[in-house]
């Protein structure tokens, strides 16, 4: 296995990689092949967690950041553009391909825990 920080050849049962320290937890630390390859991240529109077309809530998923930030950024980034933005994020919107996945259930919201009356 390699630490998916640095790259480094860590052992399967390590807990943190010898070269940079970083935590290896099991999400986090990839398989390769034997020559040394393995798939890349994509991003993708979550349809699960849109507002308008999901573009942002992929984006946020995709650099692991809070989506309300993406979206503060993309709205900025329109105004700012002048409609350019707008533009970028309709091209995104076609381009950009669906994950329809599961969404994550919050348990404090879920109807089986309201209060019904």
């Amino acid at each position: 296995m390699y630490c998916s920080n640095c790259g480094a050849q860590i052992g399967d049962r390590d807990n943190f990689c010898h070269a940079c320290g970083q935590t290896a937890r099991a999400g986090e630390v990839h398989q390769h092949s034997a020559a040394g390859y393995s798939a890349p991240r994509r991003v993708y529109r979550l349809v699960y967690d849109k507002k308008i077309a999901g573009v942002c809530s992929g984006l946020a998923k995709y650099f692991d950041v809070d989506v309300t930030l993406v979206r503060l950024a993309v709205a900025t980034g329109i105004v700012l553009s002048g409609g350019l933005g707008l533009v970028a994020y309709i091209v995104a919107w076609i381009i950009m391909p669906v994950n329809r996945g599961t969404p994550v259930v919050n348990p404090q919201t879920s109807s089986s825990t309201l209060a019904t009356g």
